[in-house]
């Protein structure tokens, strides 16, 4: 199948040959027609499938087909949802990308940033508007936005709207729409929260389920080390040094956590930088160019912060941290991976994660390999945090009695700066 075959006109198939596509995934095979045919669409597709493109591309070809009569003013037709700053403006540049060719005006609204800018933006008035949900609001209650004429309304990441918070703000947003309107849910995962929305949501959806509920991307490989808490950091330093590890994300569960790793790695001479909520947007934008651009090795997120990254060919995930919630799992190692590249997953799990791992597996359906390194081996110190279970894998650890046992690394196989705190997991805001 071709893009040509979908029912894009010239101008859409002009902006997507520019960008060296021919061919649609299958989420925007599925998708857009569905789009197009202008039905309601739940649809669940794992992260690098290409599904942004997947409604940008129909949502554009319903403006351009269904123009409105020119006013003084233009009506905002389409509104795009997502839960944070970057994925929102990742969204806005791929509406930019694929409208280029045609005469619609964005607006990327987010907080952390200058609220008159896009007040002033807004006062010439825009086509579509991509926005997260509490600067919206803001702009609602200042009467800078008008939402009675919209015509689709796109969710995007509705698991991770519901995770952050957001059900109220969606509810009171909803509720300025007009009745009659198409309504686009995308997420990677759907949990049964997530699918009670929908119901109250979307009429009469088509439901596309590109893969299995919840499964990980076939091309990430992924394994699993067993390491007290206090020797993570000195795993992670040995493990980029040691496989030559060029651009590396890193998650933690806190913010604080992020700081502290990220200050321990440039310790240990290895370029670092955090980005969580805490920082400024500025700051936010700097770090992921530095890394996307190769100035520093490893950034080192929180779930939030790194929701909607695009990095092309990431090679390596590490989870420093389990994630509370499984399905975080699906959505962290689901970076890398992306577009028909390979990828790299590795977990570092101590004792107190022992649950979080299991519960990963159980969504998963399946164990994820085991690992050792060459330069670590068991702890068989009693006092260990990592009481071993039985290994699975060809790669697992032998030593499966019933002693605990954990990581350590061998003696003269320290790294530089090995001394410093390990960052403990925490239980704050992600």
């Amino acid at each position: 199948m071709s893009f040509s075959s979908l029912g894009l006109s010239a101008e859409l198939l002009r902006a997507v040959a520019d960008q060296g596509y021919t061919e649609p995934t299958p989420v925007q095979s599925r998708a857009i027609p569905v789009v197009l045919s202008g039905r309601d669409l739940q649809a669940a597709a794992q992260t690098g499938t290409g599904k942004t493109a997947g409604f940008t591309l129909p949502l554009l070809q319903h403006l351009q087909k269904n123009p409105v009569e020119a006013g003084r003013r233009k009506p905002v037709r389409a509104l795009v949802l997502t839960p944070t700053r970057e994925l929102a403006a990742q969204v806005a540049d791929s509406v930019q990308t694929y409208g280029k060719y045609l005469p619609f005006s964005t607006a990327v609204i987010f907080g952390g940033v200058n609220i008159t800018p896009q007040i002033e933006k807004l006062r010439r008035g825009v086509d579509i508007i991509v926005a997260t949900p509490g600067r919206l609001l803001d702009h609602v209650q200042q009467k800078t936005i008008d939402l009675s004429r919209v015509e689709i309304l796109v969710l995007d990441e509705g698991d991770r709207m519901l995770d952050m918070g957001f059900i109220r703000d969606i509810r009171r947003i909803l509720a300025l729409l007009p009745h009659r309107r198409q309504n686009l849910l995308f997420s990677a995962t759907f949990s049964e929260d997530i699918r009670k929305l929908a119901a109250g949501l979307l009429k009469n959806p088509e439901t596309i389920d590109v893969a299995p509920r919840n499964s990980t991307v076939d091309l990430i490989s992924q394994r699993v080390y067993q390491v007290d808490k206090g020797h993570k950091r000195e795993l992670l330093s040995h493990l980029i040094g040691s496989g030559n590890w060029q651009q590396v994300l890193v998650f933690t569960r806190t913010k604080h956590g992020a700081n502290r790793l990220s200050e321990q790695l440039q310790r240990d001479g290895i370029q670092s930088t955090a980005i969580h909520g805490n920082k400024t947007q500025g700051a936010r934008t700097r770090a992921l160019a530095d890394f996307k651009n190769n100035r520093v090795r490893v950034l080192v997120a929180t779930d939030i912060a790194a929701r909607g990254l695009d990095i092309d060919q990431l090679p390596h995930v590490v989870n420093y941290e389990l994630p509370h919630v499984p399905e975080d799992y699906v959505h962290r190692i689901g970076r890398t991976g992306r577009a028909g590249s390979s990828g790299e997953a590795v977990s570092l799990v101590c004792g107190e994660e022992r649950g979080m791992l299991k519960d990963i597996e159980r969504l998963l359906h399946k164990d994820i390999p085991r690992a050792t390194a060459d330069s670590f081996k068991p702890n068989t110190n009693p006092q260990s945090d990592y009481a071993e279970r039985p290994s699975h894998g060809a790669h697992a650890p032998r030593h499966a009695h019933k002693s605990q046992s954990g990581w350590q690394s061998r003696p003269g196989s320290r790294s530089r700066g090995s001394r410093s705190a390990s960052s403990g997991s925490g239980s704050g805001n992600r």
